[in-house]
């Protein structure tokens, strides 16, 4: 089995790419089930956020795999083929591992050390798990994952002034404005973005803040907790828009909530003043000819890159540490990883050993006739000891073949099943 990691990111693909390759939501127990059906594809994780989009499955045959997968991502969306393929990066076995762990540890986000990565990854793996799309292996490495990233956490200080999407959107509205006491504004969608940015508003003084969102119980939930404030489900939300100066929009909606023809009517109320949008969804939240309207100024995902690259600096070397602890990791898994290959030699050879015990054992009760339950105990425990003892140093060596290079491997395998006599298809 091989693993098999395809996708794009921020680093690789524009906000345009990347929102025409995000699932609808509500699609995500469906796509795994038809990436499980693509030839020789085993397991499968797809994670989906507002920076990337990646699918890591286990594979028979790694080229088959990828092709099938990069073909199936594709299918339907409405993206140049020539585009799609080169903003995509494949990760095989070892490498795939690396990257999979440098992701949950935040080491290749938008802004390294945010810690929302880690929770995004989880609910992936939830889902895919009750999908029935993970299994041995990728349970075995999720799990692996979240340890590694934790351990990141904890012997680092990569995490101790963790920024997020939404800290770099506040950012961004204080160099617009250079400082935002007393303005107002307005949160559309009222998740855990929308809140994070909500505290980071208010460390810097804005003197209220309006959400706006599907539905108003959670805008007012949202209110509540963050001391007070106009909520506003949707249908509203042209009215909150005329009230405001800043608006930070992160709803998981499919089409953009703020339109072209919604920002127009709400210029003409403003009377001039101008209004900052500042949208951290993906796919986009408004629509993007709203900034060429005058006094409308728009900015999405890809602004915010130039905002974060200053705090990637200050992290460089907490960094280096956390790539240190990764690189350990991926050499423990990866050991872990080649050793599955040799389990089907094992049980290939202890099942033929108590195939044989069992049926030496019963040759031998025959011949020796009517015995006491506590005889037959006897030489049941005496035949199970001696092959125990008989087969740990050959099972011990074929182990040791599991942290050896690809060929080393394969000549004591087989030597191995020779000298027992164990089928020799695969490994011929």
């Amino acid at each position: 089995m091989n693993l098999v990691l395809i996708g794009l990111n921020h680093k690789t693909a524009s906000v345009d790419l990347r929102e025409c390759l995000a699932p609808p939501a509500g699609t995500l127990e469906e796509l795994h089930h038809q990436a499980l059906a693509l030839p020789g594809v085993r397991e499968v994780l797809l994670v989906s956020t507002c920076n990337r989009v990646e699918v890591l499955a286990v594979a028979e045959e790694a080229g088959e795999a990828q092709a099938g997968l990069e073909d199936w991502l594709a299918q339907g969306k409405p993206v140049a083929r020539q585009d799609f393929q080169a903003a995509l990066y494949r990760h095989q076995d070892q490498e795939a591992v690396r990257h999979l762990f440098r992701v949950a540890a935040s080491l290749d986000s938008l802004v390294v050390g945010e810690p929302q990565i880690l929770g995004q990854i989880k609910e992936a793996y939830r889902v895919a798990a009750e999908a029935g799309a993970t299994r041995t292996v990728l349970n075995k490495l999720l799990h692996k994952t979240f340890q590694v990233a934790k351990r990141v956490r904890s012997e680092t200080r990569i995490g101790g002034s963790a920024v997020s999407v939404s800290y770099a959107a506040v950012e961004l509205a204080k160099k617009i404005f250079d400082e935002l006491k007393g303005l107002k504004a307005l949160l559309v969608g009222a998740g855990e973005m929308a809140e994070l940015a909500a505290e980071h508003l208010l460390a810097q003084g804005v003197g209220e803040i309006i959400v706006a969102n599907r539905t108003l119980e959670r805008a007012v939930e949202l209110t509540s907790r963050l001391g007070g404030g106009a909520a506003y489900s949707l249908e509203g939300l042209e009215r909150a828009l005329a009230q405001v100066d800043i608006v930070i929009s992160s709803t998981g909606a499919s089409q953009p909530v703020i339109t072209w023809e919604m920002a127009r009517r709400c210029l003409k109320a403003r009377r001039g003043r101008p209004l900052f949008f500042i949208d951290i969804a993906v796919p986009r939240d408004v629509e993007p000819k709203v900034g060429e309207l005058d006094g409308c100024f728009v900015y999405d995902m890809d602004d915010l890159t130039q905002v974060v690259e200053h705090n990637r600096a200050g992290r460089a070397g907490e960094a280096q540490a956390a790539e240190a602890i990764v690189a350990e990791e991926v050499v423990k898994f990866t050991a872990w990883l080649r050793s599955l290959s040799v389990i089907p030699t094992i049980a290939e050879l202890t099942g033929k050993a108590e195939e044989l015990r069992q049926a030496e054992l019963a040759r031998t009760l025959k011949d020796l006739g009517t015995l006491a339950p506590e005889q037959a105990e006897a030489l049941e425990r005496l035949t199970k000891s001696l092959v125990k003892k008989l087969l740990h140093d050959p099972i011990r060596f074929i182990r040791d073949q599991g942290h050896k290079s690809d060929e080393a491997q394969r000549t004591h395998l087989a030597l191995a099943r020779r000298v027992f006599s164990l089928s020799q298809d695969d490994q011929d």
